[in-house]
């Protein structure tokens, strides 16, 4: 059962999501304020849904960062009653793998979730030589040199999907789709962004821009 950490400091809704997540037979942490869920970083988690504006002095943002201080894998859904491309941009830089404006259904929060779950913990035993790179997609671990290089969750996603179909060009939008999901909407600036983060990670790829379409790995 995978368990996953709720950080909502609506009451309400906070016990609908927690109603909906157990109903789909997920394990289910559920904290009211910034404070408690910080306290809580470093427990063994698989995935945190985080509201970016809480009660009390800590925000989601603080939260995200403490995660990805002791975690760079577990994925991570913000939730804001703002629909700001600077919030979700944000979001996306310090690491969360979606964003979800409020209101929402329940429903598709669910969803997103089941998503994110297969997409994480589903991959096939096997490992990919690429240039000095050894790439573990079981473990979603990547090493060059014998030292370990630190990817999110979505950097990890989309070099697999780059691995996976070597010289074959994406455009932005099918990107968008394979990793974020149908269910995403929002600019595809997020598809530019997160290569950049994957180039400056590991430089030795080859990821060429193909200007007014997308991206290849050759």
């Amino acid at each position: 059962m995978y368990k996953i950490c709720l950080v909502e400091d609506e009451k309400d809704l906070n016990d609908l999501i927690q109603t909906y997540l157990k109903r789909d037979n997920y394990e289910v942490v559920n904290f009211y304020n910034g404070k408690d869920a910080i306290d809580y970083v470093g427990n063994d988690v698989d995935l945190w849904i985080l509201d970016i504006m809480l009660g009390d002095d800590v925000s989601g943002y603080d939260i995200i960062k403490k995660i990805r201080s002791k975690d760079d894998f577990v994925p991570v859904i913000f939730t804001s009653a703002r629909d700001q491309d600077l919030d979700k941009i944000l979001g996306l830089e310090l690491g969360s793998d979606d964003y979800i404006v409020k209101p929402y259904s329940p429903k598709e929060l669910v969803l997103r979730v089941d998503n994110i779950i297969k997409r994480v913990y589903s991959n096939k035993n096997n490992s990919v030589k690429l240039e000095n790179y050894m790439i573990d997609i079981a473990k979603r671990v990547v090493t060059s040199d014998g030292k370990e290089i630190s990817l999110t969750s979505l950097e990890f996603d989309l070099l697999v999907l780059f691995v996976k179909n070597r010289d074959k060009s994406f455009e932005r939008e099918e990107i968008l789709k394979k990793i974020w999901g149908d269910n995403y909407y929002g600019s595809d600036r997020v598809v530019d962004d997160l290569v950049r983060r994957l180039r400056k990670k590991m430089i030795n790829l080859n990821i060429k821009t193909i200007y007014g379409f997308g991206y290849r790995l050759t």
